[in-house]
């Protein structure tokens, strides 16, 4: 998982991430470029202040202010001011929900540690990218294939189909991804894993 996530330092190099679930079957990491909260706070993966959801996030939520007020109306406190907290207070608010209030451009992860569910979920316009797959130890996701290929048991095996579509058009059209059995998560998407 680490190698996984410093696969992307050059996306985050202001700070690197991890966390287990108790039982060790779960591990999300994170690499960050600090923007809106420099603190430590805005540090990932974050979890929720009762410890119920944890995210891992890529991208920006345009109107996390006005989230933020109408939340805090609700009874939400905010220990950080960084839009990630922003998402999380909206998924113990809305659930799956909140993904109908967040305007921006994003790809995340939640585990919800109530429903012992992995909710991944990608922004309208699909800016931020998130793959997956399925392997024999799991399910996998990143915001870039060359951290999933950081795993040296990842079957780097091309998917020929999206080979030729690559070589007619330049580029591989969703889910499909230029890789075997790994897909990308379609804009405006989410996808749940039990």
């Amino acid at each position: 998982l680490l190698e996984m996530r410093d696969a992307m330092v050059h996306r985050g190099p202001d700070n690197g991430g991890v966390w287990w679930s108790h039982d060790l079957r779960l591990g999300l990491a994170h690499r960050r470029l600090a923007i809106l909260d420099l603190s430590e706070r805005g540090n990932q993966p974050m979890q929720d202040r009762f410890g119920r959801n944890v995210i891992t996030y890529n991208g920006e939520i345009y109107n996390h202010k006005e989230l933020r007020k109408e939340l805090e109306s609700l009874g939400h406190v905010f220990l950080s001011h960084s839009d990630t907290e922003v998402i999380l207070a909206s998924y113990n608010q809305w659930g799956r929900d909140c993904l109908d209030r967040l305007e921006g451009a994003f790809a995340f992860a939640m585990f919800d540690r109530t429903r012992q569910e992995l909710f991944l979920a990608r922004d309208r316009a699909g800016e931020k990218p998130l793959f997956y797959k399925y392997t024999d130890k799991g399910f996998v996701f990143a915001s870039e294939l060359k951290a999933l290929m950081a795993d040296p048991t990842f079957p780097r095996l091309l998917d020929l189909e999206s080979l030729n579509y690559y070589l007619a058009y330049g580029y591989v059209s969703g889910p499909k991804t230029i890789l075997k059995d790994t897909s990308k998560l379609l804009p405006g998407h989410a996808l749940t894993y039990s």
